[in-house]
């Protein structure tokens, strides 16, 4: 594994330093460790629509999660000044304070490592996951970038009905972003992952 150190000064935006180093990176990464602080942290909580954004003396306790030349999905966690601990999906406005220190790690052999597809080829078989999502959705959004994160390939269908997303897994319809994030947590999405 190829480990990048990547230092980032006071007002730095977390998330868009991230995308950066992955736009510009051998291949998919991960976070393996971080140190530092934040004087506002922009984040999604689960089951909310829209983005929480606290200000402060924030202490980084951790960030995990995939960077990609496509894109990043990440989870952040953090403490404030009265030690509660807050966290969610990392969005950008998320501003450090006097800096932090990350270690990304990159496996040795990109080639080992599946580019997430959204379309399908004559040598791939049709994918299992189809998903009609909305312009401006941010949990359509969410749930592509969930896919692509776990370099799942889908297809994009037409949109019959609100709410969405609508996800359908092997023919059989399983909900919106909420079922597929909870389908990701009991491990349900390994057998879709690109190999």
């Amino acid at each position: 594994m190829q480990a990048t150190v990547l230092r980032l000064g006071p007002g730095a935006d977390l998330k868009r330093s991230l995308e950066e180093l992955a736009r510009q990176g051998p291949a998919h990464g991960f976070v393996l460790s971080i140190v530092g602080d934040l004087s506002q942290a922009t984040f999604v909580c689960p089951g909310r629509s829209g983005p929480t954004v606290l200000r402060g003396a924030l202490e980084i306790i951790s960030l995990q999660g995939s960077l990609s030349p496509g894109g990043v999905h990440l989870h952040l966690s953090f403490s404030d000044s009265e030690c509660q601990v807050w966290g969610g999906h990392l969005e950008q406005g998320t501003l450090l304070l006097k800096g932090a220190e990350l270690l990304i790690g990159f496996p040795d052999e990109a080639s080992s490592i599946p580019a997430p597809a959204t379309t399908t080829t004559s040598h791939q078989s049709e994918p299992k996951v189809a998903i009609a999502v909305g312009e401006g959705c941010p949990w359509s959004r969410r749930a592509e970038r969930l896919l692509h994160s776990l370099g799942i390939a889908y297809t994009k269908v037409p949109a019959q009905a609100a709410p969405l997303p609508q996800i359908t897994i092997a023919g059989v319809f399983i909900g919106g972003y909420t079922e597929l994030a909870e389908w990701h947590g009991q491990g349900k999405l390994e057998a879709l992952r690109s190999r």
